[in-house]
């Protein structure tokens, strides 16, 4: 590591004294790529069902009704036999049939109240192809046939997307709050805007990479928004640690204290102000990397699942964290290269806090041999009491993390949409006229022949026999003869278990017995699938993405322990963000406050989303806290010491760092759609437990109780590893702390 110390160094210097053509070689390519995107870049998709041979045998033979469907939705105050209601229905079913891209409408069902109805609306294409403009019309064209007793709601994937667009205010929302939190850890306008500028241009650059790389790797709507809100929280405080460590170094000493005069007239000449990007870039740039490394590899690992768009969310996060840590190690330098001596004055904002919020106007000032720094402080706290620290974390992390051990996993149906929209009302509609089944259709394609109808029809009686089933349709068969499908309505809603448990009996029990070559397909088919899928191959992503990552900070530490210990945390706050969000969207503890509109299961896709994130993410914290630590140990030979006094050095910049991942976050969940809320409240929680409780307590407490044991590494092994990195201050930019003792006293 050593050799990477010494090569980003050269980079920063390289980046600082050719700022203008850095800075401009960044703009011109985000801009190329922005403009590639935009004409170039490919469309989204949605499907989770990679390869259906049930899908492509419809699409085959049911050509006409292979694309999405909707249900338009009736609800009248009289029965919808009556004549005046059945005229009102065929002059509303004018605009549908008209559309361009619909094939047919269904006839009228009727429930057996007689005042809710249904009519399906076919498409020959598929939801993600559909035009939103389109859809926007049909919305328009539902409501506006609706009145005098008589109500229009049209539901299904198309409209919730039209309704419920992925992306909305956050991603301005959290640029905001991270400016905020930048401002007042700076205390500097300047300072402050380093960061967000190359956050945004690393993020720029890797959502054109996004939808430039969509026509090899398909991914999501919703990929983009994630991957901004990833990039711009990691880009933040990866800048944020550089361009501490830069103030520092200005300063002319470790602790950031203000140069003396005759340090001002060396900064002046401008040799101390490029020394101090090459000491920042060996340093704080070398953390950085390591920690974006860490990231990219969790993202990465979701590639082992085998599933198309989870490898298409994968490259998206992982192409966009990659592109805003080339940024902080190339365009913040040259960034920095402009800003002169102003970083190294010290802030009239800060002294304000200083003196004023942070110790109180009435506060007396102490003398200089009594200040305790409030880092030390608990620092002292910490290692004067480490077995008490270590079980009251445990306790809370357990005790945050007890609600997974219930957690359910389903893909959200139109229950979880906002109240208000038409997307809801069709569900609330349907679900009272039809039971909550309607919204769960199971669709069964078979290959058959004239001498096999027999087999048909007694597979039709036995899917109808089956527990759980409310209703089969007879089978409808293609022009050719040659496949027929028919349509299975269960008793219970998407979002039940019963439903999961139901696809699975039919897979591996009715339609195997039936004689036919059938498949259960259709979208609730294509989820039940995927969430098997990621329950068989969840082990195979923990356990390479945990071994990367241990060989990754082997190298860097140079300790079993360490390594260890690091893996052990960061699945401590994986399982602690699990337990709050089972609490919120499942029991629905605060829901309403994060924007849950009511109880439901978390996304089947979300936790595997966030194990990888976290995994990553978690890491980022303890490099930056470990390496102060190394060094400290490294310089000292003492392990109790090192744990003091790196606590005591990096908690302020974590707890800053922390500060605005979590508002980043927590400004998902101004999305309006659940799955992406889900993300932002899990990434929020896991990030606040782990900066915490997790980083600021029970590592030190576990540190200080294991002592020399620590830096174990057996020799066979550190013959393996690559050469130890060098033996240099490497400070991630905090303020220097007092000395600490190794029972955390002076």
């Amino acid at each position: 590591m050593s050799g990477n110390s010494g090569m980003l160094g050269g980079l920063g210097a390289a980046c600082y004294r050719h700022r203008w053509l850095t800075v401009v070689i960044w703009i011109a390519g985000v801009a190329c790529l922005i403009t590639l995107w935009l004409q170039f870049g490919a469309a989204a998709d949605n499907s989770f069902t990679g390869s259906d041979p049930g899908q492509a045998l419809l699409n085959e033979h049911f050509a006409a009704q292979s694309g999405d469907t909707l249900t338009l939705a009736i609800r009248s105050a009289d029965k919808i036999t009556s004549p005046e209601v059945q005229a009102r229905v065929t002059r509303a079913l004018v605009p549908f049939r008209a559309a361009p891209h619909v094939t047919g409408v269904s006839q009228l069902n009727v429930a057996a109240d007689g005042h809710i109805g249904y009519v399906s609306v076919q498409f020959n294409i598929q939801g993600s192809d559909i035009p939103g403009s389109e859809a926007t019309a049909l919305i328009h064209d539902a409501r506006a046939a609706s009145g005098n007793g008589v109500t229009f709601s049209l539901g299904g994937d198309v409209v919730d997307l039209a309704e419920t667009p992925y992306g909305g205010p956050s991603n301005g929302i959290g640029v905001g709050a991270a400016a905020i939190v930048l401002l007042i850890a700076f205390g500097s306008l300047l300072a402050m805007g380093l960061p967000i500028a190359t956050a945004l241009l690393g993020i720029g650059s890797g959502l054109s990479l996004i939808a430039l790389l969509g026509h090899v790797f398909p991914a999501p709507s919703f990929s983009p928004i994630v991957a901004a809100l990833i990039g711009l929280g990691v880009g933040v405080d990866y800048a944020l640690f550089i361009v501490t460590r830069f103030r520092q170094e200005l300063r002319g000493v470790p602790g950031g204290r203000p140069p003396g005069p005759a340090q001002r007239s060396e900064l002046q000449a401008g040799a101390q102000a490029e020394q101090a990007v090459v000491t920042a870039m060996r340093t704080a740039g070398r953390a950085v990397l390591t920690a974006g490394t860490t990231v990219v590899i969790g993202m990465l690992g979701l590639l082992v699942l085998r599933q198309t768009l989870l490898n298409g969310v994968a490259i998206a996060a992982a192409a966009t964290v990659a592109m805003t840590v080339l940024a902080s190690l190339t365009l913040l330098p040259a960034l920095l290269g402009f800003t002169g001596l102003r970083l190294a004055r010290p802030s009239r904002l800060n002294t304000f806090l200083a003196r004023r919020v942070f110790r109180g106007a009435r506060t007396p000032v102490r003398s200089a041999e009594k200040k305790v720094h409030p880092a030390e402080r608990w620092a002292r706290v910490v290692q004067g009491h480490p077995v008490l620290a270590a079980v009251l974390a445990a306790a809370v992390i357990v005790i945050l993390a007890v609600p997974a051990l219930s957690i359910k996993l389903s893909m959200p149906d139109e229950s979880a949409q906002a109240r208000g929209t038409m997307g809801y009302a069709s569900y609330a509609t349907m679900a009272q006229g039809f039971g909550p089944g309607f919204d769960a259709p199971l669709i069964v394609a078979a290959k058959v022949t004239p001498a096999g109808r027999p087999a048909l029809d007694s597979l039709r009686v036995s899917i109808e026999g089956t527990p759980g089933i409310a209703e089969v349709t007879p089978p409808v068969i293609s022009r050719d003869g040659q496949a027929a499908l028919m349509i299975a309505y269960p008793t219970t809603g998407e979002q039940d278990a019963a439903t999961n448990a139901l696809v699975n009996r039919l897979e591996d029990r009715v339609l195997p017995r039936s004689g036919l070559t059938a498949y259960l397909t259709g979208p609730n088919a294509a989820n039940v699938s995927f969430t098997n899928l990621i329950g068989e191959r969840l082990p195979l992503l923990i356990g390479v993405v945990v071994a990367l990552s241990l060989v990754l900070l082997l190298v860097v530490f140079r300790s079993v322990v360490i390594a260890v210990k690091a893996a052990l945390m960061n699945l401590l706050s994986v399982c602690a963000a699990y337990g709050v969000l089972t609490a919120v969207t499942q029991w629905g503890w605060l829901g309403h406050v994060f924007g849950f509109p009511e109880k439901m299961p978390v996304t089947t896709w979300v936790p595997v989303f966030l194990f990888v994130i976290l995994f990553g993410l978690s890491m980022d914290y303890e490099v930056f806290l470990l390496s102060k630590i190394r060094e400290e140990y490294d310089r000292l030979g003492d392990s109790s010491l090192a744990v003091g006094r790196g606590l005591a050095a990096t908690a302020r910049v974590i707890s800053a760092a922390a500060a605005i991942m979590v508002v980043v976050f927590l400004s998902f969940d101004l999305t309006p759609d659940v799955s992406v809320k889900q993300i932002g409240l899990g990434l929020a929680a896991a990030v606040l437990v782990d900066a915490t409780v997790v980083r600021l307590v029970l590592v030190p407490a576990v540190m200080e109780l294991l002592g020399q044991a620590n830096w174990w590494l057996p020799g066979w092994l550190d013959r393996l590893l690559p050469a130890a990195p060098a033996r240099r201050a490497e400070a991630l930019g905090a303020d220097e702390p007092p000395a600490v003792t190794s029972a955390g006293t002076r």
